[in-house]
């Protein structure tokens, strides 16, 4: 194998070692985020309630996205289904999370708390010195607001 090829089986095995983390840090455990994420880090996500911003920057951002997340889901947990799949600067994963829903989504009616609701996604992440630094999110909120009873997201004024 060439130089060139044991460089590029590296750099992917080292970044398939975020993926734990990366999960992990979802799953709540929010003492990974200086570990593993950019301190310059960008998340590009369509907003649930279909309001502000696509783009959520910076570690304490991305903390407090995860914590609203863990705020209305109890016991939330993900697992990686799919992955990860890597490249010299990029990883993928698929993954499956599950949690009760506790209330106070927007449009959510008040007989959907104690519901157990799971949905699925796909991250794709950029990868920059051996961190996690952009990060792009692909959930299935159809699937996640039809098992809350969403029919319409109020709007927001």
């Amino acid at each position: 194998m060439s130089n060139a090829a044991n460089a590029a089986n590296a750099a992917n095995a080292a970044n398939a070692a975020l993926a734990e983390p990366w999960k992990d840090l979802w799953n709540g455990d929010l003492s990974l985020t200086d570990k593993v994420i950019a301190e310059d880090f960008v998340a590009h996500a369509a907003p649930l309630t279909g309001t502000g911003s696509d783009q959520i920057r910076g570690r304490q951002a991305l903390n407090a996205w995860v914590s609203g997340i863990h705020a209305i889901l109890s016991d939330l947990a993900f697992v990686i289904e799919v992955g990860p799949i890597t490249d010299d600067e990029h990883m993928v994963v698929r993954w499956k999370a599950r949690g009760t829903y506790r209330g106070g989504f927007p449009g959510a009616p008040a007989e959907a708390a104690d519901r157990e609701i799971t949905f699925t996604g796909t991250d794709t992440l950029r990868i920059a010195d051996g961190k996690l630094a952009e990060y792009w999110a692909n959930a299935d909120s159809l699937l996640f607001f039809q098992q809350l009873g969403i029919r319409e997201i109020p709007a927001q004024g």
